[in-house]
């Protein structure tokens, strides 16, 4: 009885979020399409009020245009995001320097950019490189534990033995495991997520959550500001709160005034009293379980781990939870004894990408993978959206022999970047590397798996969003015992697929062609 009342309370707070309209005007297309109809407006008001200087603006637009050329060829901006700034600013030269220079200006994010620079550097001590552990990988990797020097330099993030993975092939999966570890919580459970949604899956996640709040668990819930305009009200914070749920949105959408909204939370963590946690693509919406279809079948993957990395976990959670608070905890939570019960082979390295600093950790370990893989790289994307640095890594890969093979979806969420990622299918497969679309529906996983050996289960897309704009999180895997059972459920994947070849890519509808190559000048903003 006590359950099915909990159960009742737990779904009564589940309010339809704002939808329809809001998610169309708040989307990266809407805000895109907004902003360019403003800047139409403002230059027929310009050749309307001052047409007797029409040659003056022509001299000033081309001053503006000479000397933004300039700053950005001298710029670190990546090469391929300079040509959609450049193409920009010819095309719309006002709304294009005005869009740089607001960027670049980070009105509005400086003070977080400061702050979480400050957590980062305070915390920079409290996990420390075991080093019988980091001798151990160089005596069996030497070019692993290169790559876990780079990892750690950039956001403190040690590797780890001796932590038990289990690697789920389903959100449903996932869900499953999920809702049992949650009833075993002692002490804290620590949620961050990209999009919750209501529903059957949230549903029981909530009622387990408010049944451990009022037992005195510390529960803190983050997700991302976005979901105010697609899934959950405004008020949602406070309505869990009345439940003893601590609850955040990170960086809320507020578009005209701050660049807050080009950074996102794209992460999905999950940590249980230290011990336990979760990652992977999977967020807490019915269409991740395939409870509730979108678009055909939905192909998602997360892992657990049990042992001393979830500490890692627990620290970038916490690290952006932080950024508001004036009295950060850290070293409490990280001191719960992290013992994993289970024997466990091999390394892991859970790692975080921060936006806002130089480091593109999730990119170098990706082209790390394809630079140094002998035999094969298997890959599931939901997107393809190169930048030229990882499509020449694909490429160079697979023109030394490698298997390079990717899954991408049959069944696209957002037609844009489908179109996108077939600019970029000829190219791949002339140089050898094979794709596959996967015929029942949309692939949503972020998965590397090669040579047997070394995995990446993580939060990770292979687009811009996620290599550039967005804080995510991943684990980066070395001889662990859950490698075979990523490896297996590619080929299971595979079996569901259909290859893309040079004769498809020509019958390929002239819609998505000419859509593709007029957005890839925009591709960096996608």
């Amino acid at each position: 009885m006590e359950n099915q009342n909990n159960d009742t309370v737990g779904m009564r707070l589940l309010e339809k979020g704002k939808r329809g309209i809001w998610r169309t005007v708040f989307s990266r297309g809407g805000m895109f399409t907004i902003l360019l109809l403003i800047q139409l407006a403002v230059l027929i008001s310009i050749f309307g009020f001052f047409s007797d200087f029409t040659a003056h603006y022509y001299i000033a637009t081309i001053v503006l245009y000479g000397g933004t050329m300039m700053y950005l060829i001298n710029s670190r901006i990546n090469p391929t995001a300079k040509i959609t700034w450049l193409v920009l600013i010819m095309l719309v030269p006002v709304f294009g320097v005005g869009m740089l220079i607001y960027t670049k200006a980070d009105v509005g994010h400086r003070a977080v950019k400061a702050r979480v620079e400050q957590l980062i550097a305070e915390t920079d001590g409290l996990l420390c490189q075991n080093p019988a552990v980091a001798d151990d990988l160089k005596k069996q990797s030497p070019e692993t534990a290169a790559l876990s020097n780079y990892i750690n330099r950039a956001g403190c993030f040690p590797v780890y033995e001796d932590t038990y993975i289990k690697y789920f092939p389903q959100g449903e999966d996932k869900f499953d495991q999920l809702l049992i570890e949650l009833e075993k919580a002692e002490h804290f459970i620590f949620l961050e997520y990209f999009i919750i949604d209501e529903g059957i899956m949230w549903g029981r996640v909530l009622d387990i959550l408010a049944r451990k709040a009022s037992e005195g668990v510390d529960v803190r819930l983050m997700y991302d500001g976005t979901c105010e305009f697609t899934t959950l009200p405004h008020n949602y914070p406070k309505r869990l709160k009345a439940l003893g749920i601590n609850c955040k949105m990170f960086s809320p959408v507020t578009p005209f005034i701050s660049t807050h909204y080009n950074y996102r939370d794209h992460r999905k963590i999950v940590v249980i009293d230290g011990h336990t946690a979760f990652t992977g693509g999977i967020n807490l919406a019915d269409e991740y379980i395939n409870e509730y279809e979108r678009f055909g079948h939905w192909k998602d993957t997360a892992i657990m781990l049990k042992g001393e990395a979830v500490k890692s976990f627990t620290l970038m959670f916490l690290q952006l939870w932080n950024v508001d608070e004036k009295e950060p905890e850290f070293r409490k939570f990280l001191e719960y004894p992290a013992e994993n019960i289970r024997p466990a082979r091999g390394f892991v390295i859970p790692y975080g990408d921060c936006p806002l600093d130089d480091e593109k950790v999730g990119e170098m370990v990706y082209i790390d993978i394809l630079n140094r893989a002998q035999n094969y790289v298997h890959i599931m994307s939901p997107y393809l959206i190169l930048d030229g640095e990882t499509e020449t890594a694909l490429k160079f890969a697979a023109e030394r022999g490698v298997d390079v093979s990717l899954i991408l979806p049959g069944i696209p969420d957002k037609k844009t970047a489908f179109a996108l990622a077939k600019t970029h299918y000829a190219s791949l497969i002339e140089a050898g590397v094979k794709i596959y679309e996967y015929t029942p529906g949309f692939v949503h996983a972020k998965v590397f798996v090669a040579d047997d050996i070394k995995a990446v289960v993580g939060t990770i897309n292979l687009d811009y969003r996620s290599l550039y704009h967005h804080f995510e999180c991943a684990a980066y895997m070395y001889g662990t015992d859950c490698i075979p059972d990523i490896e297996s459920d590619f080929q299971n994947t595979l079996k569901k697929c259909t290859q893309i070849t040079k004769n498809s890519i020509k019958n390929e509808k002239p819609g998505i062609k000419i859509a593709g190559k007029l957005l890839k000048v925009v591709a960096p903003l996608m």
